[in-house]
């Protein structure tokens, strides 16, 4: 299988004019990198408001990882199947012009400063109230209408296999508190995995709660479900909801519930019960309480039966938010002129937890002058 997946990639590399041969050799901030396949580097070649945007190609020489600067988003990520060949296995557009349309999923994004949601869009910190952007409802979702999604990251350091990104939020942006500095590190490990490294600080108290939003289908992106999936999720315990997707308060146990994914299971198996819980989110969208040690830990797993791909999930987050995919619909402009289905991606949003700020008995998300925000996930893949 290892020599059937290099000639593969060496193959895709030649033919989009990208070397793998030198993994140290360091590319310049304003390469024009290329992705393989579905997606043209002149399509996401822009200036925004002087900022400079474009694609970068990483690769480990196994795998290969499409990335842009705007909101910091994974475009692609090619891994090898159980035959060798490598599949595209994170959703999302052919160009920059559609990432930027109103309403257009977070695909691939980093999301803040608060990832999830916010109720009414509000939360109090040291004795002053603060009122975020409402984008959800009467909620505030992801940081709001303009949140890091829709920022252009400076681009820091580039090697053939990692990628520096940073981007300065000013002090009230979207309504949040202080001046916050954010750096996140991609890099695709010798492994096969995409290690995603956070780190923010700040002049003034805030809150923070950073991931990334990437849509995964591990038959391949464009592949018309993940309903078959077998997916397990370590936690004894998730966070329900009310009508509008925020938290009540209470951690209820997973046991003899649909939301009991301690075994493998399919994503599909118990979706469409009549649980209330399930209906308030129209299939799975929800945070599981992980049960966690200090450090990096795995927390999930999910395996396609199609390809044989695993994906393995390690986080040093308490939260892991399971959405499967319940608005999607005829989702145009997608890579290679595909059309995206409902339920055709899943996420796994390593997170703290949804409206932790109004939450006292919650992890803290709030992030001190002085202090460093630092965390780290790893979306590791295998075959078998």
């Amino acid at each position: 299988m290892k020599n059937n997946t290099s000639v593969y990639l060496a193959a895709l590399l030649a033919a989009a004019g990208l070397s793998a041969c030198n993994p140290s050799q360091e590319q310049s901030a304003d390469t024009d990198s290329v992705s393989v396949l579905t997606v043209s580097p002149a399509d996401f070649d822009a200036d925004i408001d002087g900022d400079s945007v474009k694609l970068y190609t990483l690769t480990n020489g196994t795998a290969v990882a499409a990335i842009t600067n705007y909101g910091a988003r994974v475009v692609s990520l090619h891994v090898p199947d159980k035959n060798g060949n490598l599949v595209d296995v994170v959703l999302g557009y052919r160009d920059l012009a559609t990432y930027r349309q109103p309403g257009e999923g977070f695909y691939g994004a980093v999301v803040g400063r608060y990832g999830n949601r916010i109720a009414k869009g509000q939360f109090e910190l040291n004795g002053q109230r603060y009122q975020l952007e409402l984008n959800d409802g009467p909620n505030s979702l992801h940081g709001g209408t303009n949140g890091f999604f829709a920022k252009v990251w400076e681009v820091k350091h580039v090697t053939d296999s990692s990628l520096e990104l940073q981007y300065v939020s000013p002090d009230g942006d979207a309504g949040y508190p202080g001046k916050l500095e954010t750096t996140v590190v991609y890099t695709l490990t010798s492994d096969n995995g995409l290690d995603i490294a956070y780190h923010a600080t700040t002049d003034k108290a805030t809150v923070v709660n950073l991931t990334n939003h990437a849509y995964f289908n591990l038959s391949g992106e464009g592949d018309s479900t993940i309903l078959d999936h077998l997916l397990t999720i370590r936690a004894d315990g998730y966070t329900p909801v009310d009508e509008t997707l925020i938290p009540t308060g209470e951690i209820t146990p997973v046991e003899d519930t649909p939301f009991d994914f301690r075994q493998p299971t399919a994503i599909g198996a118990r979706i469409d019960t009549a649980d209330d819980q399930l209906m308030l989110g129209k299939g799975y969208d929800h945070n599981f309480v992980l049960k966690k040690d200090p450090g990096l830990q795995l927390v999930a797993t999910v395996e396609s039966p199609k390809t044989g791909i695993v994906m393995d999930v390690l986080t040093e987050e308490p939260g892991l938010q399971f959405y499967s995919g319940n608005f999607m619909d005829n989702v145009q402009h997608a890579k290679g002129g595909k059309t995206y289905g409902y339920r055709s991606a899943f996420c796994l949003e390593t997170q703290h937890f949804p409206d932790a700020p109004n939450r006292p008995d919650f992890p803290t998300t709030v992030l001190e002058k002085g202090s460093e925000y630092k965390t780290r996930t790893v979306y590791q893949f295998r075959a078998q």
